[in-house]
């Protein structure tokens, strides 16, 4: 059903389509949400934050060029649903949820349902994750006013950033951030509404 729903929308490579399908989405949305699990929008998972519509999600990660054997930093894990798309299309998925309900519920899920491949920690995504970089590709899912200089910095050269930029709560722009020889390089893609992007106080 989601396959063809993004199908419809220009999306044509096989090997997401078939994420896409294979990752259960409604294994991913709270108990009241289950019956439009599948339909084309976001939908609350509580805390003030959304799973994004599986359109956006699919965009997002066609955006970034994943391929087999790359790491892959997502900033905000939410339900785990971005994570679990993403963990079938490259080797290892390193994602960080400020939110510790969210990271601990994502944890869990994600390990029920056998993605091996994911790590997960609990912490401000501001940060990134030094530890690990640095990645091939990072996919921020909460809107900024501005990129945070450690994600650029743990981001290789050759590397893709995909990142709503923007004013909380107003429509934002779904920007790619690639590094070529040092340099940064801004694309605007489409209008986006995410919701904004949380740091510890």
């Amino acid at each position: 059903m989601i396959k063809d729903q993004i199908e419809a929308r220009g999306i044509t490579n096989k090997a997401l389509l078939k994420a896409m399908r294979r990752v259960k989405r409604h294994l991913f949305v709270p108990e009241a949400y289950i019956d439009i699990a599948y339909s084309d929008g976001p939908l609350p998972i509580g805390y003030g934050q959304t799973i994004s519509q599986p359109y956006i999600v699919a965009y997002m990660t066609l955006r970034i060029d994943p391929k087999p054997g790359q790491k892959v930093l997502e900033i905000g894990t939410g339900s785990g649903y971005q994570a679990a798309i993403l963990s079938l299309l490259v080797g290892s998925v390193y994602t960080i949820e400020i939110i510790p309900e969210l990271s601990t519920t994502a944890a869990e899920r994600l390990k029920s349902l056998g993605y091996n491949n994911i790590h997960l920690k609990s912490g401000d995504g501001y940060f990134g994750w030094k530890e690990e970089a640095p990645f091939d590709s990072i996919v921020v899912t909460a809107a900024v006013d501005k990129i945070p200089p450690p994600l650029l910095d743990q981001l290789k050269d050759g590397g893709k950033m995909i990142v709503p930029i923007g004013t909380p709560f107003m429509v934002q722009s779904l920007s790619l951030i690639q590094k070529q020889a040092g340099e940064v390089i801004t694309e605007d893609l489409l209008p986006v509404r995410f919701v904004p992007f949380i740091r510890n106080k």
